[in-house]
């Protein structure tokens, strides 16, 4: 018997569902848009919102980066969701200034700056970009210059925050392979020299070397008694 086959029409067949790709509202870009801006000497693209371009600029982090949206919001009424491209360059260096003195505006509290009663002024100060950069080498200079514990640490290159070295942080060769290589090379000037050569000289002196004092002053005391048995013949 021959098998009974399923077979579906065309018209029987299911319709599938063509996926129609979803077009995102495309925004219509100003002319004054610019792709790329330079805040606090940081270049941000400028499709970024004005939050996220924040933490792009060295020496602020997210919740630092909130607070400064809220000081530039309160005083320049942008929003912390606008794109960055459409700021004007007056916006941005108003920008600048705000991010540079953020500590002098009572919206940023104090325990979020970075340089909490500084060590030469005694202020309350927050510093970002190059002066960041700058005031962290010059506090690891004074501390090395000082030789504290934390400069000792600096100085040789080791963790200074009280981090475990045994399995990491190691720095140099491992002792272990260190002893191998001095072993093996000594081994082979010793193996390698021939016995007329530079090296069989030096090996043969070893045991004369090896002498003790002591039996070097036997040696020279026996001539003595040799000598003085003769006299003693005569008498």
């Amino acid at each position: 018997m021959a098998k009974k086959t399923a077979t579906l029409t065309e018209k029987e067949k299911p319709e599938k569902h063509e996926k129609k790709a979803i077009k995102k509202p495309q925004t219509e870009e100003k002319e004054t848009f610019r792709g790329i801006v330079r805040i606090a000497g940081k270049d941000v693209k400028g499709q970024v919102t004005l939050l996220r371009s924040l933490d792009a600029v060295r020496g602020i982090g997210h919740t630092i980066a909130a607070a400064a949206a809220r000081v530039i919001q309160k005083e320049l009424s942008l929003e912390p969701t606008m794109r960055v491209g459409d700021l004007t360059e007056e916006q941005v260096e108003n920008i600048d200034k705000i991010l540079y003195t953020l500590h002098e505006h009572k919206e940023v509290p104090k325990f979020l700056l970075n340089r909490r009663s500084d060590f030469l002024t005694g202020t309350d100060r927050h510093i970002i970009m190059n002066d960041l950069i700058f005031e962290n080498t010059q506090d690891v200079e004074r501390e090395k210059k000082m030789y504290t514990w934390i400069g000792y640490r600096h100085t040789y290159g080791q963790k200074v925050r009280g981090q475990r070295t045994r399995n990491t942080g190691r720095t140099g060769m491992a002792v272990g392979v260190l002893r191998k290589a001095i072993i093996a090379a000594q081994g082979g000037a010793v193996a390698g020299a021939k016995p007329g050569g530079a090296g069989a000289p030096a090996a043969a002196a070893a045991p004369a070397a090896a002498k003790s004092p002591a039996a070097a002053a036997k040696a020279a005391a026996a001539p003595a008694k040799t000598t003085a048995k003769p006299a003693a013949e005569k008498k």
